[in-house]
Formats: structure tokens, sequence, C-alpha cells
């Protein structure tokens, strides 16, 4: 296993150099690291003041190439896939699947009918290769290289990812999945993804994250951009687990046009801290943005979360839906922006953040931000903050009900809407996935 440790420019060089990459993407990366290094660090959203950027290894090799069947795996690779479950969800989905450890892309399939009809599902690294044109048209425009420290230090050192693009009126009837994992000491995980979907077309993207803990820290920095074109519509599924020793910064934004549709859907559980705001720009006359979001915090985690929504056409909406639960001394935190440009009119928007707190050690706080321009608009803003109150608790043991199952209806009862969102196979894993995170406090 290879490592390129450090951050400077004969890195960012030996990355671009080793993926052979057109002058294009190399200069591109180049001016990435520029912009990282006069940024300073973010002040908001969590302490980020236990980072150390000089450790952190910012690509590690982790098998030669990217392989098609599974047989062809590493069997350490495929080991823990296999405990995971990537190829079962793959035989019950009949869709895509790619699988990223640490820096690359280990395993990719796509369905014969989906490629038959132009569906393009690939690394971002295999894209950037075959699709060089497409690539540099849209790469890096919804999300700039000096947007914030974070998406430059990606745009600088990105490996891995997703790349995809459905054709005009297709529809992708099952999910496309990709999962990533970090597996190493201090490493950095900063994959791309890039979807553009075409007039009219629809695709559920769904991807999953974890990581075995370690004494050291790891960093996530990814970055998604993607484009929704005329009457198309997207939906971005995350179902994330990082380990408690992962820094999760990430940088997500769609560009929505007339009359498309955009929909964020976000699990974030584990981690040291997060700091995650999924946005979208409605750019298009009747654009439209759901966003579905629920954070898990416990001992010794953050979980700043949020979403953008900024409405730049007329006859646009928005609405964002955000649910936290802290426990044993966790922190969760809605951090939001709904902003509307100047000209615009008839906008609807409706931010709802839904708080639950299982003891008197834990916190939540909300930072909404509204900066509302124009005629007609309609927007609201509601936030609650609840406990488990003793009187639900003893209601529910009267009927004969535990304790630890009273609190975990409880539990499950607010976490409903987000769940019902999931295929089925996910819904299953975010319920085991919260059990586990709640075990001891319910």
């Amino acid at each position: 296993m290879s490592k390129f440790s450090g951050l400077n420019q004969q890195t960012v060089k030996d990355i671009s150099s080793y993926k052979k990459e057109p002058e294009w993407m190399r200069k591109f990366r180049l001016q990435a690291l520029e912009h990282f290094e006069k940024k300073l660090m973010p002040t908001f959203g969590g302490d980020l003041t236990g980072l150390d950027l000089n450790k952190i290894h910012y690509f590690v090799k982790s098998t030669d190439g990217i392989k098609h069947t599974w047989e062809d795996v590493p069997e350490e690779i495929k080991r823990t896939y296999d405990k995971l479950g990537i190829p079962k969800l793959e035989q019950k989905f009949l869709a895509g699947v790619k699988a990223q450890w640490d820096s690359e892309m280990v395993y990719g399939s796509l369905l014969k009918d989906l490629e038959e009809q132009g569906v393009v599902f690939l690394s971002m690294d295999e894209g950037l290769q075959k699709y060089p044109d497409l690539v540099k048209q849209y790469f890096g425009t919804i999300i700039p290289i000096d947007n914030n420290k974070f998406a430059s230090l990606n745009s600088a050192v990105w490996s891995g990812g997703s790349f995809i693009y459905v054709p005009p009126k297709v529809s992708i009837s099952l999910p496309l999945q990709a999962y990533f994992r970090i597996n190493a000491k201090n490493i950095g995980q900063f994959e791309r993804t890039l979807i553009i979907a075409d007039e009219g077309s629809f695709i559920h993207y769904i991807e999953g994250c974890s990581s075995p803990v370690y004494t050291t820290d790891s960093l996530h920095a990814g970055v998604v951009e993607i484009i929704v074109k005329k009457g198309a519509r997207v939906r971005y599924t995350t179902v994330q687990n990082w380990s408690k020793n992962v820094y999760n910064l990430v940088t997500k934004r769609a560009w929505v046009g007339e009359d498309a549709i955009m929909e964020w859907v976000d699990f974030n559980s584990g981690s040291k801290l997060t700091m995650k705001y999924p946005s979208a720009i409605l750019a298009g006359k009747g654009a439209k943005v759901n966003m579905l979001a629920l954070a898990i915090a416990g001992a010794g985690q953050r979980q700043d979360c949020g979403g953008k929504a900024i409405h730049l056409a007329s006859d646009t909406s928005s609405t964002i839906t955000s649910k936290s639960i802290s426990h044993h001394g966790g922190a969760t935190s809605y951090r939001g922006l709904v902003k509307i440009g100047s000209g615009v009119s008839r906008i609807r928007s409706k931010t709802v953040c839904q708080a639950l707190i299982l003891d008197n050690e834990s916190k939540s706080e909300t930072y909404p931000a509204i900066s509302a321009i124009g005629p007609n608009c309609e927007i609201s803003h509601e936030a609650t903050v609840s406990k488990i109150s003793e009187e639900q608790i003893f209601y529910l043991q009267s009927r004969g009900i535990t304790e630890a199952g009273a609190q975990a209806l409880i539990v499950n009862g607010f976490i409903k809407p987000l769940v019902k969102e999931l295929p089925f196979e996910y819904a299953i894993e975010l319920n085991q996935l919260i059990r586990l995170e709640m075990e001891g406090g319910i």
C-alpha cells in the first residue's frame, strides 16, 4: 500500500501524474492548493484544533485498478465488504454498485440494460479518462475551488468518487449505489462526485460511509456536485456511520433547472465532528428542493448539520426538514440558510427543525439565516426541542413495555419520516445503526 503524505505542490503533481490526468486538471489542482493555503480554518460549527493536517496521508493506493467482477477484488477488501453486505445489496437491487476503499475505487458494476440506455456510472477517475470534455464542462462549476477551505483541499487532492450521466428522458427505477470506507490510520478521503441528470431524467443515488476505530484522527472531506436539468429529478441519499475519530467535513451542492426537482435525504451518525450543509441553487423557474436530514450525536460528538436553499428564479420552492437526537452529552445543531435573490417573486420556503434530547448533559442548537427580497414570498421557520418525559415512559410501561423498549419506541417514531424514504435494505441498516448508537442510552 503506497501513500502520498504531506501537502505541497509536489504531492499534488504526484497524484495527478500517477492518475495520468490531462494538463487542465493538473492546473486545476494546483490553483485549488493555492486557495487552500490562503483560506483560514472555519471558526463555526465545531472545534477543529485537534485536526493536524500535517499528519494526513493525502492518497493511499489500495489495489491495482478497478475490479468489475467481485471475484477479482483482493481477499482482504472482499472480506470487509462481504461483512458489510455490498454484493448482497447489488443482488437485491440489481443496480449499479461502486465501492471505494480509502483513496481508490476497488469494485464497480453496472447492469447492461442501463449501459444500453446510455447511462454512465464510473469512478470519477474513469470518468475523467473516458469523458474528459464532459467532465471539464461541469467539474468545479457548482462548487468553485475557492468555495471554502476543505472544498479547496478536495479540489487539490481529490481521488475516487462517482461520475454519473443520465441521458434525456431516461428514468432509472432502481438506485445506483456507492460505498466509501476509510480503512487506514491518519487517512484523508477526498472523493469527488459529479452527477449530471439531463432533461426529463430521473436517478436515485445512494452512498454509504463507514470506518473502523483507530486511536488517531482521520479526515473525510468529500465534494458532491449535481446538475439537475430542465424537468429532471435527482434523489441523493446518504447513510453514514463514521467511527468517532473521523472529522467529516463535506460540501454538497446541486444546481436545479426549470421545473426540476432535487431531493436530499441525509442520515449522519458517528464521527468526531460532522459539518455538512447540503444545498441547492434553484436557478430555473418552477425548480424545487426537498431536504430531509437526521443527525445523532453521542458522547464526545458534535453533529453540525443543516441545509441551504438559494432561490434565484421565480416560482421556486424549498422544504427543509431537520431532525436530531443527542444523548450521553452529545451536541447537535442545525445551521441553515434560505436566500432569495433580487428580482424574483412567488417563492415558498419552509424549514422545520426538531430536536430530541435524551438526557440532561446533551444539547441542541439552531442557527437559521433567512435573506428575503421580493414580493409574494412565503417563508416560514419553526424549531422545537423536546425531551422524553417521565409521563411518556410511564404511559408505555403501563401497557407492559419495558423502559428501554418505551424509549426505543419514542425514538423510532421520531425518525419514521426519514426511514420511510429509504429503500427497504437501507431502512433496515439505518434502524440497526441507530440501535447500536443508542445502546446504553435507551
